[in-house]
């Protein structure tokens, strides 16, 4: 009998692919599959000639690209000088997660799925299109597809003699085990919290632990939104940027929500701990350090705030000891529940720490080892870098938003992140925070004879404010800036800054201000934008000075 080996392969941006994958791991293991589940830029890609079964599950991101965590395979797998029979003896399928509002849908699985036939792949399925715009997400796509994909696998690899499908009532062995470690080993919370010493350039497994040098608010205090300036420093970090570049920042939960979590679960944030793979060859957490506290996993890792998703209803129905509350789970975990499930979380924006409180009984008989398989890591967030190296030499800055809104819950809803970051006050001590940064889809033109417009209301201004400073250090003018916002007394970020680059000579300005101006919005601007052009051509036409056309950015 052929070996029953399943591999899956994910490129996840938010964490949705990456659930679904971990799905379709536990569905195999119900089937007796010896089953890995990995990122496909932590598989080594030279091996996928060897693979006999593969089940890739992809998002499309932006317009149209791959994941950040698929972007090295994708490059391999279209280098024109691979065989075009390198995968003859892999059978498998594609399933993509996308959103049918934008005009690239699913272009990622698409692709993907026709290059893996290109190079001698048997698909078992056409490729699985999920759609976020359907009523039911895109499970309604999944749900059916899978029975469909189970059909076709058992049928080339039949279960082994004396052996069934393991029951959906039975509940699967965790992918971790927590070792507790004495009390006279156990390690100060603030020693697993250290800056650790820069690696080559810093990434996501190795961020740079950069410290906050200023925390300044740039609306006005009675404007309803606070809107944050905030400045890094990254000397020693190896960090280098260009304008349209983007920095990632590892964020942490507040520790008021780490007390009611630790609380609800009946945990000592103080504990430590050792974690081990319940099976062999199954990697550990890269972020986490070993030996662990209980508050650095809730602090750190845990990604609390997130609206929970189907899966981990499906896995908390399995502790529940009430029979109410067990119900309900079961419900919120089955396809026909679905709608309901979407009304209860997404709509309001429910919170997985919210949502453990509304199941109080299960909560308490959670055991500690599921706590990795349960609840999601907190994902990274991106911001647009507001500055220009040549500007501020080692330092990054970013305009963030601090999000916070109402929902029918009755406390408003707070990004984990933005929330986070404004809290800080490098003033009163040392601050930290964990990030790096990555190449961003804005390329501004190297020519300085080539004009730019750019059009950025609100924080979209971040970018430009970053493209401005460098052109400006260059001695580049021809830069024209669009701005609006709602009141040029509370938000009109950055005034001082750009009226100095008006009076100097190297920005033009236009501005609109929706609450000041009778409702003028940034669109009702731009048609004193044909007269811009006008001079500019004019001018280029007469003296040769403008040889390209103009260069157009909007956020």
């Amino acid at each position: 009998m052929a070996e029953r080996r399943l591999l899956i392969l994910y490129g996840s941006q938010t964490g949705t692919a990456q659930d679904t994958a971990e799905r379709i791991g536990r569905e195999a293991k119900r089937r007796h599959f010896q089953c890995r589940v990995e990122a496909l830029d932590s598989y080594d890609v030279a091996n996928l000639i060897n693979e006999l079964l593969v089940v890739f599950v992809c998002a499309t991101t932006g317009q149209g690209d791959p994941p950040d965590n698929m972007k090295m395979f994708w490059s391999f797998l279209f280098r024109k000088n691979l065989p075009p029979s390198s995968l003859c003896q892999m059978d498998y399928a594609v399933l993509g997660l996308g959103d049918s509002s934008y005009p690239k849908f699913n272009f990622v699985a698409k692709k993907l799925h026709k290059r893996v036939l290109q190079l001698g792949g048997n698909p078992l399925l056409p490729v699985a299109l999920g759609d976020d715009q359907h009523d039911l997400g895109p499970d309604a796509v999944i749900d059916p597809w899978l029975l469909a994909l189970w059909d076709k696998i058992l049928a080339l690899y039949p279960l082994p003699p004396g052996l069934e499908i393991i029951s959906p009532d039975v509940r699967l062995p965790p992918k971790y085990t927590l070792h507790y470690l004495s009390e006279d080993s156990m390690h100060p919370d603030g020693d697993l919290l250290q800056p650790t010493a820069a690696r080559a350039v810093p990434s996501e497994l190795h961020p740079f632990a950069a410290r906050m040098v200023s925390n300044q608010r740039v609306t006005a205090e009675s404007h309803f939104q606070d809107v944050r300036l905030i400045e890094f420093d990254t000397v020693g970090s190896g960090i280098t940027f260009s304008a349209g570049d983007v920095v990632m920042i590892q964020p942490q939960n507040c520790p008021e929500d780490v007390q009611q979590f630790c609380q609800l679960l009946r945990l000592d944030p103080d504990r430590s701990f050792l974690l081990k793979p319940t099976e062999p060859g199954t990697a550990l957490p890269a972020l986490l350090p070993q030996p662990c506290t209980i508050r650095h996993l809730v602090t750190h890792y845990l990604d609390i705030s997130c609206v929970p998703r189907r899966s981990f209803f499906e896995l908390l129905s399995y502790f529940s000891t009430n029979e109410l509350e067990r119900e309900k789970l079961q419900e919120f975990s089955s396809a026909q529940g679905q709608e309901e499930l979407y009304s209860y979380c997404n709509r309001p924006r429910r919170t997985t720490l919210e949502a453990l409180w509304d199941f109080p009984h299960t909560t308490s008989a959670i055991p500690p080892e599921y706590l990795l398989d349960l609840i999601p890591r907190i994902r990274p967030r991106a911001f647009s870098i507001a500055s220009s190296l040549l500007a501020h030499p080692d330092r990054i800055q970013i305009l963030v938003a601090v999000v916070r809104y109402k929902t029918r819950l009755s406390k408003p809803r707070r990004g984990l992140c933005s929330t986070w970051l404004a809290s800080l006050n490098p003033e009163q001590g040392d601050v930290r925070v964990p990030l790096w940064v990555k190449k961003g889809g804005m390329k501004f033109p190297a020519d300085p004879d080539t004009p730019v417009i750019m059009i950025g209301p609100g924080t979209g201004v971040a970018p430009f404010r970053a493209a401005i400073q460098e052109r400006v250090a260059q001695g580049w003018k021809g830069n024209c800036l669009f701005f609006g916002c709602r009141q040029k007394s509370k938000d009109f970020y950055c005034q001082a800054e750009w009226e100095e680059l008006v009076t100097k000579g190297f920005l033009t300005l236009f501005t609109a201000f929706s609450r000041d101006q009778g409702h003028v919005w940034l669109q009702h601007v731009p048609p004193s934008l044909s007269s811009l052009l006008t001079s500019w051509n004019k001018a280029g036409c007469r003296k040769g000075l403008l040889p390209h056309p103009c260069s157009f950015f909007h956020r």
